[in-house]
């Protein structure tokens, strides 16, 4: 006869102790409604007194799910961006939020594409249950291959018109466009846009700002390349300034492609005796909590990353279920601050 007072020391010994199934007990301590809360509250009162756990790689592998999310974020565009970026860090925070609230680890990599396979390597691994990439980068022909035989991918980054994958992100396009609009309302009329266009987000920024300025019959922005790399992005913001200076191509107003490149703008600006924004208004791109601590505090364009990463979270799991869920596209918001 079983002596009642050995411990338990499996799901059978507390089905027993408890007069209920094993199925019962798993799904009473994985939180499953479906149990009713005084069965649950007796099955979980007998787990403590036993400090019986329930062996979580065990049940991932009956259930053929690892428990382990992918989250990616592919640097073919600038391969000495870190990934201590203020945007990465801040969407990456609300993505291991959302996972962790799912019960969900996180793999994280930094991939600097070597070739066409990377993505694949990852969604064959066997290591992940799906994935989240952060930003399409250069690789978008790469995400596209993979998403027509691979569901569960979300992709933080633009929409584009007939495209497979599944992509959440802002409409980057209006945003550039609203940030145009504000410079000009505000009696801009030479503006410049400060950052590569190497990348789609990036690239549909720039042609926001290009059809504000359009409607409003100015001429097209000057494009400066400065890289997202913090290393590179000083010398590159001072280069871009100098030269307009030589031509003679004088500025009052600056769209930048993201807050990083704003605030060294700035920080460029008031190093050359120039006033921001007196002489010449600034907008970033992100609203990133460094935006508002700025000195002048920074007028940008808001990505509400938080909703974003919900909502990439939610699409993948909807996906893991089977279910094609579709991608979204949030509305940009203009935040007006000191500097423009």
């Amino acid at each position: 006869m079983t002596d009642p007072a050995a411990p338990a020391r499996t799901l059978k010994d507390i089905a027993r102790l408890a007069g209920v199934s094993p199925g019962t007990v798993s799904r009473a301590l994985a939180g499953k409604s479906v149990v009713n809360a005084e069965t649950r509250q007796r099955i979980e009162a007998l787990a403590a007194q036993h400090n019986f756990q329930i062996n979580q790689m065990a049940r991932r592998l009956r259930a053929q799910r690892t428990g382990v999310i992918g989250v990616a974020i592919p640097l073919g565009h600038e391969r000495r961006q870190r990934l201590s970026d203020p945007f990465f860090m801040t969407l990456l925070g609300h993505l291991a939020d959302e996972l962790a609230a799912r019960d969900h680890d996180v793999m994280l990599s930094r991939i600097i594409p070597d070739d066409d396979e990377w993505l694949s390597r990852i969604t064959r691994s066997g290591m992940v249950d799906g994935v989240l990439l952060i930003g399409q980068s250069d690789q978008l022909a790469v995400i596209e291959d993979v998403a027509e035989t691979y569901l569960p991918l979300v992709v933080w980054g633009s929409t584009i018109a007939g495209q497979r994958h599944c992509a959440v992100g802002v409409d980057n396009r209006r945003g550039g466009q609203l940030a145009g609009e504000h410079l000009i309302a505000a009696g801009r009329r030479r503006i410049a846009f400060m950052g590569e266009i190497r990348t789609l987000e990036l690239a549909q920024r720039h042609a926001g700002l290009c059809d504000s300025l359009r409607s409003a019959g100015l001429p097209p922005p000057h494009q400066l390349d400065v890289a997202l790399a913090p290393e590179l992005m000083p010398d590159q913001i001072a280069d871009a300034l100098g030269r307009l200076r030589e031509r003679g191509e004088g500025i009052d107003g600056i769209v930048a492609a993201s807050d990083m490149i704003a605030l060294a703008t700035m920080a460029e600006l008031m190093a050359r005796g120039v006033s921001v924004p007196g002489d010449v208004a600034v907008t970033g791109f992100d609203d990133l909590p460094l935006a508002e601590r700025a000195i002048p505090r920074l007028t940008t364009i808001r990505q509400d990353l938080e909703a974003g990463a919900r909502a990439m979270v939610e699409a993948l799991f909807a996906r893991l279920d089977g279910r094609a869920a579709p991608g979204l596209e949030m509305p940009p918001h203009l935040i007006v601050r000191d500097s423009a």
